[in-house]
């Protein structure tokens, strides 16, 4: 953080200082852990009894794109409200169920994002039925980095900033892109966080997947994605993504 700090002008620091985040980059490695661990692409924990997830569109199954074990996330991570929080989405080409479905929308019929007890009896399946699967990243650790909202968002959070203000959060680049988890979402386009629709309020970012990064994905013309939780109903989670 005292890194940040140096690199802000004037007062700015102290204006932005009530919106630091903290955000971690996934650390990961090649290969596809069993049972509820960490991942990126590769084959999902599923509860006894239970099928691996299939499009409603295509009917064929969805790929895993994010597995995150609650209890494993760092102390300042979003709070999942425990459990393991799994991210589906549909790769098929024909149809394009992404385009079918609209997946750059949260609540997309192609997309399924859950949270789950990893305390019940379950197993990581054998096989890979997805076509064109992703490779597996197992996720071994997290690296920290702090995070403030592009200039653009500041208005709603009441902050004030002169144009030289704004030319120096742009030069710091941030929000950050890339595949993160916590931190402020980088928007390729306007703000749009999904609203719960149990109760009306605002989605949180929980994990940002970038194309090309962690997995060779892309959204649209390189877009960038975005996995939101209510903050009061911690099942409902919701995933779109917009490109340039």
């Amino acid at each position: 953080m005292t890194g940040l700090l140096q690199q802000l002008p004037g007062d700015l620091a102290d204006k932005l200082r009530p919106l630091f985040r903290a955000g971690y980059r996934p650390a990961v490695e090649e290969g596809d852990p069993e049972g509820p661990a960490s991942k990126m692409g590769g084959r999902p924990w599923l509860p006894e009894g239970s099928e691996w997830p299939a499009c409603p569109n295509c009917e064929r199954p969805l790929q895993l794109l994010l597995q995150l074990d609650a209890s494993s996330l760092p102390a300042e991570a979003p709070d999942l409200g425990g459990g393991l929080v799994q991210l589906f989405y549909c790769r098929t080409l024909e149809p394009l169920c992404a385009v079918d479905c609209e997946a750059f929308y949260p609540f997309s019929r192609a997309v399924l994002a859950r949270r789950l007890d990893p305390a019940v009896p379950g197993a990581t399946p054998g096989g890979e039925p997805v076509q064109r699967p992703l490779p597996a990243k197992a996720i071994r650790g997290w690296e920290a980095l702090v995070d403030i909202p592009h200039w653009d968002e500041l208005e709603q959070e009441e902050i004030e900033i002169s144009e030289v203000e704004e030319e120096a959060i742009d030069a710091l680049e941030l929000p950050a892109q890339g595949d993160k988890l916590g931190g402020w979402p980088f928007w390729v386009q306007s703000i749009d966080y999904p609203q719960c629709p149990e109760c009306g309020h605002t989605m949180r970012l929980v994990f940002q997947i970038d194309s090309e990064d962690t997995l060779p994905i892309l959204f649209g013309d390189a877009g960038c994605g975005h996995l939101t939780q209510c903050p009061d109903h911690p099942d409902v989670l919701a995933f779109r993504w917009a490109c340039a």
